[in-house]
C-alpha cells in the first residue's frame, strides 16, 4: 500500500512538473518576439551613414549655404572619461578657423556651464525595464551603460553610432597643432546636414548613371530620385537661377510600414509651389543629396491670413480644415494691433518667439495604435523662434528652434535642442510627411526681453530654455537609469510642464532675493520696464495657476524647483509616479489640453500668435490620413466636451474678487426673495423647531442633491465652460437654454420621481423664486468659471428655506 502510495504520488509530481513545464514553454512561446527599430531599419539605407558624404566639399556660396557657423558630427570617446567632453568631427567652421575643418577636435564645456553639467551629470545604470523596452524595438544609449556622463557624451552616446550631427557656437577656440578644443556654453543643436539649398522642383529624372531602385508607394510608376531643380535668385527674387540635377531619396519604410516621406508626386506639392529648403550634403559622386525639406512659404514672413480685433480672439478661428492634407498654412493672429501692417512691424530682424509645439496622429489604412482608446494623444514641446535674414534669398524668414523633451524611441529621436528640418523636416525621422503639426509662436515682449535691473540680468527665455536643456539632458540618460519612459505622471508633456513651472519659481526666487530689483521697481513704477515686468508676473501667476490646478504643488515637482533655485541644494532630483501626483497635476498629461490652454493664456494676455500647421506636407501617401491631436476620448466629441467640463467646473476656483462678486449675488437674491416671498405668502416662519439629527441629515443631504446634482446638470454640463473659448454670444444662449431646463425640471420632477413636491413646484411664485436663483447661480457660474460657488449659494438657499421658512411643510416633509 505505501509503494502504491508512493508509485502514485510521484506520477502525480511528474505530471505537475510536466503541466509546468509546458505552461512555461507555452508562456516564452507567447512571448512578444523582439522587435526591430526604426533606426535599425533606416540604417540600411546608405543616404543615412554619416561615411556616405566626404569629408571635403566643393559648393558654391550662392546657392549652398553652411546650417550654421560651426557644424559638425559628435564622436563618444572609446573609454569613459571624468570630464564631459566628446569628438567633433569639423564639417564646417567659422571663417577665423578654415584650417579645423575635416579635423576631429576635442569639444568641452567653458567653465560657466559647469552648474547645468554638474546637475545634469549621470552615472548610468541600466535598469530592468531597458531590457524590455529594447525588445520593443526602442533605442536606448547602450554605450553609456557604467560609465559617468554628461549633457555632451549623452548626446554623442545616444544612438548605437556615432551620427548626431550639429552646429554649435563654441565660446572660446583655443590650441593648435594637433590638440585644437571648443569650448561652449550652451547645448549643441541637432540639424539634419551640413548644408541647405532653396529650389523650386522641376521634373523628377530618370536614374542614368546609378542604379537606384527606391522602394515605392505606386505599383504602376515609380518615382526616381533625381530631381531637376531651379535655385532661387535674390536678385530678380524668382526661381530663375541655376539649374542643377540634386538627389531626393526615397526613405525606407518604418516597422509598421509607414514611409515617413515619399517623393511620390512630390513635385506637385501644394505647399512647395513657392520653393523648398533642401538640407543635406553631396555624395562621392558631387551629387547633393537632400535629407530634409521644408516649404518656403511656411517660415517666410508672409502669412496666409492676419486675423486682428475680435476674430483673432477665437481659439478656432486660425484652424484650417484638418482634411487639407498636403497643405502648409501661416495664420498671424493679433487682438492688440488695429490693421495687419501694424501686426507684421512687431516682427523685426533678430525678434525672438516662444514656440508651442504640438503634432496629431496617423489615420487612414495604416493608421497607427492608440495608446488610450478614442485619444489621439499628440505630443507637445517648447522652442524658440528668431527672426532672421536668410542668407541665400536675402529675405526674412523664421528660425526655429525645438527644445525637446522625449522618450526613448524606435526611430533614434535625441532629447535636447533641435532644429525645426531635424525634428519637423527630416525625410528619415521627422514628421513632416505623416503627421499634422502647428507651431504657435508666441511674441510677447514680457517673456521674449530680456530685464536689466542696474546690472542684474534676467531673461525669462534664457531661464526657460536652460531649464529644458537639463529636462532633455535627464531624459537622454533616464536620469541614470537608461530609461525615460511614457508613463501616466512622466511624459514628455508633463516634464515640459514641470520645466515652465520651475522657471516661474527660479524668477520669483531671484527676484525676492534681490533688494536691489525691488528698490528699482519701486524707484521707477512708470518705467516701460516696470510696466512689461508686471505683465511677467501677471503671466507667471496665470500660468502657475495652469499647472497647478488644485492648489498643491506636486511634491516632486517642489523639491526639484527648490533644488534649482538653491533653496535645497543639498537635496536630488526626484520624480514620483502615483495617483496623488496624477491628480495634482492633471491638466499636463494630454499634450492637446496642455496646448490649447497656454495658448489661450497667451492670447489672453495680449501677445501675437503666429500660427504654423502642416498636415503631412511633402509627396503623396493615399495610406494614411492626419489626425489632430485630441483631449482624453476626444474622438468621441460628446465624452471628452461632458468630462472637460465637469473637470475644469469642479477643479476651479475663484479668488478673493470672485468670491465677493459671489457673495453679493447671494445677497442681492436673499433680500429680493426674502420681499418677494413674504408679500406673496410664500415664505412663513417655520412653526416647530427641527431636532438636530434630522436638521444635519437635512444640511448633508441638500448639499449633494439638489445643490451640487442641479449644479452639475444644468450649469456645468450645458454651459460652456470659459477654458473652451466660445462667443460670449453662444454662452448667453446656452445660459439660456439651461435656465428654461431648469425651471421646467421642478414641475417635472414632481409629476415624476418626487410627487409630494407638486403643489409646491407648480406654484407660479416658486417657479419665479427657482428661476432667480437658476439666474443667480449662473452669473457666478460665469463670472468665475467655477461650480462651487453656484453650489454654494444654491445650497443655503434650499437649506434657509427648508429649516427656518416653512419649506419642510410645503413639501409635506414635517
Amino acid at each position: 500500500m505505501g509503494r502504491r502510495w508512493f508509485q502514485s504520488f510521484g506520477q502525480f509530481i511528474l505530471l505537475v512538473c510536466f503541466a509546468l513545464g509546458l505552461a512555461l514553454l507555452g508562456q516564452a512561446q507567447e512571448k512578444p518576439p523582439v522587435q526591430i527599430s526604426n533606426y535599425a531599419i533606416a540604417q540600411q539605407a546608405p543616404f543615412n551613414q554619416p561615411n556616405h558624404y566626404p569629408l571635403e566639399q566643393t559648393i558654391d556660396p550662392a546657392l549652398y549655404q553652411p546650417v550654421g557657423d560651426w557644424v559638425g558630427r559628435l564622436i563618444l570617446p572609446s573609454t569613459p572619461q571624468e570630464q564631459d567632453w566628446v569628438w567633433f568631427e569639423v564639417y564646417h567652421s567659422s571663417s577665423e578657423h578654415q584650417e579645423l575643418m575635416g579635423q576631429q577636435v576635442r569639444l568641452e564645456w567653458h567653465s560657466t556651464a559647469q552648474p547645468y553639467v554638474q546637475a545634469a551629470t549621470r552615472v548610468v545604470d541600466f535598469s530592468a525595464a531597458v531590457a524590455a523596452s529594447q525588445r520593443d524595438g526602442n533605442i536606448h544609449p547602450t554605450r553609456l551603460s557604467d560609465r559617468q556622463v554628461g549633457p555632451l557624451q549623452s548626446l554623442a552616446g545616444a544612438r548605437p553610432n556615432d551620427d548626431v550631427l550639429v552646429t554649435l557656437d563654441p565660446t572660446v577656440v583655443k590650441g593648435s597643432g594637433d590638440q585644437p578644443t571648443l569650448e561652449i556654453a550652451t547645448d549643441p543643436v541637432q540639424v539634419p546636414g551640413r548644408y541647405y539649398t532653396v529650389v523650386k522642383i522641376l521634373t523628377p529624372l530618370k536614374a542614368q548613371s546609378r542604379d537606384i531602385s527606391p522602394p515605392c508607394l505606386a505599383q504602376e510608376s515609380c518615382p526616381q530620385e533625381l530631381f531637376e531643380v531651379r535655385h532661387y535668385n535674390p536678385t530678380s527674387q524668382e526661381f530663375d537661377g541655376p539649374q542643377e540635377v540634386i538627389r531626393i531619396p526615397q526613405v525606407m519604410a518604418d516597422r509598421n510600414g509607414v514611409y515617413r516621406s515619399t517623393i511620390d508626386q512630390l513635385k506637385d506639392s501644394p505647399a512647395g509651389e513657392e520653393g523648398w529648403y533642401v538640407y543635406g550634403a553631396k555624395d562621392a559622386e558631387g551629387v547633393f543629396v537632400g535629407v530634409a525639406i521644408a516649404p518656403l512659404s511656411l517660415l517666410d514672413l508672409q502669412p496666409d491670413r492676419i486675423l486682428t480685433g475680435r476674430p483673432a480672439a477665437r481659439r478656432g478661428a486660425w484652424k484650417q480644415a484638418i482634411s487639407q492634407k498636403g497643405t502648409a498654412h501661416s495664420v498671424l493672429t493679433t487682438t492688440t494691433a488695429k490693421n495687419a501692417e501694424a501686426a507684421l512691424k512687431n516682427w523685426q530682424l533678430g525678434d525672438q518667439a516662444l514656440v508651442l509645439h504640438l503634432f496629431g496622429g496617423i489615420g487612414g489604412q495604416k493608421a497607427e495604435a492608440q495608446s488610450v482608446i478614442g485619444t489621439v494623444t499628440g505630443h507637445v514641446a517648447f522652442g524658440t523662434a528668431q527672426v532672421i535674414r536668410d542668407p541665400l534669398t536675402q529675405a526674412l524668414r523664421f528660425d526655429i528652434q525645438y527644445q525637446q523633451i522625449y522618450s526613448h524611441n524606435p526611430d533614434g529621436i535625441i532629447a535636447g535642442p533641435m532644429h525645426w528640418s531635424e525634428y519637423t523636416g527630416n525625410l528619415q525621422r521627422g514628421w513632416l510627411g505623416t503627421r499634422p503639426v502647428t507651431d504657435v509662436l508666441v511674441n510677447f515682449p514680457a517673456i521674449t526681453e530680456e530685464y536689466d535691473f542696474d546690472g542684474i540680468i534676467i531673461s525669462p527665455m534664457q531661464e526657460l530654455k536652460q531649464q529644458l536643456q537639463l529636462m532633455a539632458a535627464r531624459y537622454r540618460t533616464g536620469d541614470g537609469t537608461g530609461a525615460a519612459l511614457v508613463t501616466p505622471a512622466k511624459s514628455c508633456a508633463q516634464d515640459s510642464s514641470q520645466a515652465v513651472y520651475t522657471t516661474i519659481k527660479i524668477i520669483n526666487e531671484q527676484i525676492r532675493q534681490s533688494p536691489k530689483i525691488q528698490a528699482w521697481l519701486e524707484a521707477n513704477p512708470q518705467h516701460p520696464q516696470t510696466e512689461r515686468f508686471q505683465e511677467l508676473v501677471a503671466l507667471g501667476n496665470r500660468l502657475e495657476r495652469e499647472l497647478v490646478p488644485l492648489g498643491i504643488v506636486r511634491p516632486d515637482w517642489q523639491q526639484n524647483a527648490e533644488v534649482l533655485a538653491g533653496i535645497q541644494p543639498q537635496r536630488g532630483f526626484t520624480n514620483q509616479d502615483n495617483i496623488v501626483t496624477q491628480i495634482l497635476s492633471w491638466r499636463t498629461i494630454i499634450p492637446h489640453v496642455v496646448h490649447d490652454q497656454l495658448t489661450d493664456i497667451f492670447r489672453d494676455s495680449g501677445a501675437q500668435l503666429w500660427f504654423l500647421q502642416t498636415n503631412q506636407v511633402g509627396g503623396w501617401d493615399a495610406s494614411i490620413a492626419p489626425l489632430e491631436a485630441t483631449e482624453l476620448l476626444g474622438q468621441w466629441p460628446v465624452i471628452p466636451r461632458v468630462f472637460s467640463r465637469l473637470i475644469d467646473a469642479l477643479t476651479t476656483f475663484p479668488d478673493r474678487w470672485g468670491w465677493l462678486l459671489s457673495g453679493g449675488i447671494l445677497l442681492g437674491y436673499a433680500l429680493f426673495a426674502l420681499w418677494f416671498g413674504w408679500r406673496q405668502g410664500f415664505l412663513k416662519q417655520h412653526s416647530t423647531p427641527v431636532k438636530t439629527k434630522p436638521a444635519l441629515a437635512i444640511v448633508v443631504g441638500t448639499f449633494l442633491t439638489p445643490a451640487l446634482f442641479e449644479e452639475l446638470l444644468f450649469r456645468a454640463l450645458i454651459i460652456p465652460h470659459s477654458y473652451e473659448d466660445v462667443w460670449s454670444q453662444t454662452t448667453m444662449l446656452w445660459a439660456s437654454i439651461s435656465l428654461v431646463l431648469f425651471i421646467i425640471y421642478h414641475p417635472l420632477n414632481a409629476l415624476t420621481a418626487y410627487r409630494r413636491g407638486a403643489p409646491t413646484f407648480f406654484q407660479p411664485t416658486f417657479l419665479i423664486l427657482a428661476g432667480l436663483l437658476g439666474v443667480a447661480c449662473t452669473l457666478t457660474y460665469v463670472l468665475t468659471s467655477s461650480l462651487w460657488p453656484g453650489v454654494l449659494l444654491h445650497w443655503l438657499v434650499v437649506v434657509v428655506w427648508l429649516l427656518r421658512l416653512g419649506g419642510l411643510e410645503r413639501l409635506g416633509m414635517q
